[in-house]
């Protein structure tokens, strides 16, 4: 990736930042990379993604460059201005630079294990994001109402309405990671699609469990879409997904007490 970045940094014009503050940032499983540059018009960060060409997922290879076009100014995030595509071999890359965020991430992983101090227009801005984010038009995906059919009643350990009573758009994978403070930014707009209604929020209130008063913060700031029975099924679906790929170990207990509050009885572990 390091050597795909040198042919992007020479394709768009930038070179790599030496400026001090964060130096690069890997994605899931290497699959993306990211660092600071240069450009001709001052700081700037370039994001390289490379896959196997005959195993691209279209809907997270597009998803950044679909947000761009399709995601209203008032939601809070980094532009996209460039993108460049080349091939080597079996493999295809994408090159893609935004404007460079000084905030900095509420988070360095997903899941939260301390509170963060975060001002309370953050968490206005928050509430006023998520409500225009559900309102963009797309036939985009986060979600698969397949999977949810296995995988719920499986996880959940008992039989469960699986329809949620409605789907928005969403960001998809809105954790402490993917938000910056103090003031909002929100990142990492390549699984963006369609889900059930409240998702964004139940996967934020997911994350916050390991630090309780976070989540209680999470919980109270949005009410309004947690406190509904989308809200409630969407908390249900994401635990479902969370308990599926078993990626926090420190988190699973968490996940299934509250999955157990929703449910109103004791979660059998899987």
């Amino acid at each position: 990736m390091r050597t795909a970045q040198r042919r992007a940094c020479s394709a768009l014009g930038v070179r790599p930042d030496l400026v001090p503050g964060p130096a690069e940032a890997w994605g899931w499983q290497g699959r993306t990379y990211g660092r600071p540059v240069t450009a001709s018009d001052g700081r700037a960060w370039l994001r390289l993604a490379g896959s196997l060409t005959d195993q691209i997922n279209a809907t997270f290879w597009n998803g950044s460059l679909e947000a761009e076009k399709s995601l209203p100014p008032s939601i809070p995030r980094p532009r996209l201005r460039d993108v460049h595509d080349w091939t080597e071999g079996s493999w295809s890359y994408r090159a893609e630079l935004y404007d460079y965020e000084p905030e900095r991430l509420v988070s360095a992983t997903p899941t939260l294990t301390t509170a963060p101090d975060l001002p309370p227009a953050w968490w206005t801005n928050l509430a006023t994001a998520l409500t225009d984010i559900t309102t963009v038009p797309t036939d985009r995906l986060s979600v698969h109402q397949p999977f949810l059919d296995r995988a719920m009643p499986r996880y959940l350990g008992t039989p469960i309405t699986t329809e949620a009573p409605s789907w928005s758009t969403a960001h998809g994978d809105l954790h402490f990671a993917n938000l910056c403070a103090p003031t909002l930014r929100i990142l990492d707009w390549e699984g963006w699609g369609l889900a059930p209604t409240s998702y964004d929020a139940a996967v934020l209130h997911s994350h916050s469990l390991l630090a309780p008063a976070v989540a209680a913060r999470v919980r109270h700031e949005l009410a309004h879409i947690l406190d509904t029975p989308a809200g409630r099924h969407a908390e249900l679906v994401v635990i479902t997904q969370l308990l599926h790929t078993g990626r926090d170990l420190d988190l699973l207990a968490a996940l299934r007490s509250r999955a157990a509050h929703l449910l109103s009885r004791p979660l059998l572990q899987k």
